[in-house]
């Protein structure tokens, strides 16, 4: 073989032991990469594609790899984020109570937080009967703010849920309140709490769910990432399960919308902007 190629004998054994090493480390960065792949899968719950593992391989593993090479090895894994659900109705928009317009128009994108708050209504079964679940979010980060969870759908499950939220924070005059038309969010004490807070009432169209396209995709993340995978036998387990998905969707969840940054990441880097502009206002001139 040598007298062949005509190299050394040592020569060419050392060029054959130089692509056993080459293998050997190929090997090697194609197990970390699995392993770290694996991790960030299972530690966000299954919820994560792969253009969010790619984002975190880069930025918090330091892995130089493209997301071609991410997809192909997650599907050699088998690790599939859980497919979408459609959409199921659950408020009724079919009462005599007075309706207000569409003010927001699919307009899911704010400058600043709380200048659009938007909230609906979703179901969860359990062994026990169903549950009712009405968060508040923000658009401008689409932080959960707050939520409240009965077994019952009355005017007091989102009235609870807005009382929460606006004593958490306390929005300025003209803030829109999105909603759709459910007779729920047409009571009178519900209407009256937004007057009183100074609210811009929108609803959205009769049946067209897109028109709150923000809450509806934070439903289908809830379910299909996480409350899918579980048959809850009592109420109390999927309370728990609702209460742990929603702190791990404001404080871990990345979203490819906010930059691939937590709710809670994006609204902080805000205000840390908001501050630095400021201060660098009451600098004198040069």
């Amino acid at each position: 073989m040598c007298e062949v190629l005509n190299v050394s004998t040592s020569g060419y054994y050392a060029w054959e032991k130089r692509l056993d090493q080459e293998e050997t480390e190929r090997q090697r960065w194609r197990r970390l990469l699995d392993e770290r792949i694996r991790f960030h899968f299972h530690d966000n719950l299954g919820t994560y594609g792969s253009p969010r593992i790619y984002r975190k391989l880069i930025e918090v593993d330091h892995i130089q790899v493209s997301l071609k090479t991410v997809t192909n090895r997650m599907r050699e894994m088998g690790l599939y984020a859980t497919p979408p659900t459609r959409y199921i109705q659950t408020t009724d928009s079919d009462h005599q109570q007075l309706v207000y317009k569409n003010e927001l128009n699919r307009k899911f994108k704010p400058e600043e937080p709380n200048r659009v708050w938007a909230t609906d209504i979703t179901y969860i079964h359990t062994g026990e009967g169903f549950l009712y679940l009405n968060p508040v979010l923000d658009l401008f980060s689409r932080q959960v703010i707050s939520y409240s969870i009965d077994d019952r759908m009355d005017a007091e499950l989102p009235l609870k849920a807005l009382k929460e939220a606006l004593e958490i924070r306390q929005p300025a005059e003209g803030w829109i309140h999105h909603s759709d038309r459910g007779s729920v969010y047409c009571s009178k004490k519900y209407i009256k709490a937004l007057e009183d807070a100074k609210a811009t009432i929108s609803m959205s169209r009769k049946a067209t769910p897109y028109d709150n396209a923000c809450v509806e995709s934070f439903f289908a993340s809830l379910k299909k990432e996480y409350l899918y995978k579980f048959v809850f036998k009592t109420k109390a387990e999927a309370i728990g399960a609702i209460k742990f998905y929603i702190q791990f969707y404001n404080r871990k969840r990345i979203h490819s919308t906010l930059e691939y940054a937590t709710p809670i990441e994006y609204e902080k880097a805000y205000k840390e902007a908001q501050r630095l502009n400021a201060t660098e206002e009451k600098l004198p001139s040069a």
